[in-house]
């Protein structure tokens, strides 16, 4: 692990600069160091001054997204596609200009809950647009990382296996995979296999409960997870998530389904992630070392 995080989404709904600002001094208050926003659009928000204060508490940003249908780059719809591209190098150039270090999310489809197959045109012009998405990325020195997410709310992208075959498509090495225990506890056989199949392709990793609140209170065996990151030597950032309706953006309690409070007071969820992630790391660590002693 390179750096611990959390989405600004335990902190505040995103929709203005104070509470951004707020998201980052509380990232950096409970000793995390990365801080993942919401797509920030620089007609809305003043990037340079976040970027100065995330700078002076030596806190990294990462921004994630996803596309509405009006520009999913896995619609047959030419206006569409030319439209999300179009926002996706939008996107890599506000988080270069916010002093990002990277972009993930669903970027290869619109996020929402399809009603239909996606078809092999679809696929063919997401895996072209992320690819062009790539080289502007790569220019912006952007990370480019495509969130794995669950059947509701993708049809392209729902297992490990897809993504390493999608990103093998794009021709690119500037693309690699965003994992989620949350998505995967849903999709995949065996979560922990799947990391394993992925290895160096995971250039991020989030922490997610499967009830989308405190870590320990849902069924994810995250001895499995963090054995099986060391098993591939992982070491990028690993950001915890979580979501309740106490603290949310609309668009995202529509997209994502978040109905209830799982967790009304946000400060001792942050800590308690943070002390649950270190513990279970080091715990690996651990084991790793005692099956290794003679």
């Amino acid at each position: 692990m390179r750096r611990l995080g959390i989405h600004s989404f335990v902190w505040t709904g995103g929709q203005t600069q104070e509470g951004l600002e707020t998201a980052l001094n509380k990232t950096a208050e409970h000793g995390y160091r990365t801080i993942e926003f919401a797509y920030l659009r620089p007609e809305k928000f003043n990037l340079d001054r976040l970027a100065k204060l995330a700078q002076s508490l030596d806190v990294e940003i990462g921004v994630t997204m996803g596309l509405s249908l009006d520009r999913d780059v896995s619609s047959e719809d030419t206006s569409a596609v030319s439209a999300g591209k179009q926002t996706l190098a939008d996107a890599v150039r506000a988080v270069r200009d916010i002093g990002g270090n990277k972009l993930g999310g669903i970027l290869y489809s619109a996020h929402t809950k399809y009603n239909r197959q996606p078809t092999k045109k679809g696929w063919d012009n997401s895996v072209a647009a992320i690819a062009a998405t790539a080289e502007v990325a790569r220019q912006a020195n952007v990370d480019l990382v495509l969130e794995v997410v669950n059947r509701f709310e993708t049809n392209l992208l729902n297992t490990a296996a897809q993504g390493l075959k999608f990103i093998a498509e794009t021709g690119s090495e500037h693309v690699r995979l965003h994992l989620d225990t949350f998505h995967m506890n849903i999709e995949e056989a065996n979560p922990a296999a799947a990391i394993r199949l992925a290895g160096d392709k995971i250039g991020y990793f989030h922490i997610g409960e499967s009830n989308r609140g405190y870590l320990g209170d849902g069924v994810i065996n995250f001895d499995l997870i963090f054995d099986a990151l060391l098993d591939i030597d992982y070491k990028r950032d690993i950001v915890f998530e979580s979501f309740s309706t106490t603290v949310v953006d609309e668009g995202l309690s529509l997209a994502c389904a978040i109905w209830r409070d799982t967790w009304e007071d946000n400060d001792p969820l942050a800590a308690h992630a943070k002390r649950y992630i270190e513990l279970k790391y080091e715990e690996a660590k651990r084991r790793r070392a005692t099956n290794a002693r003679p």
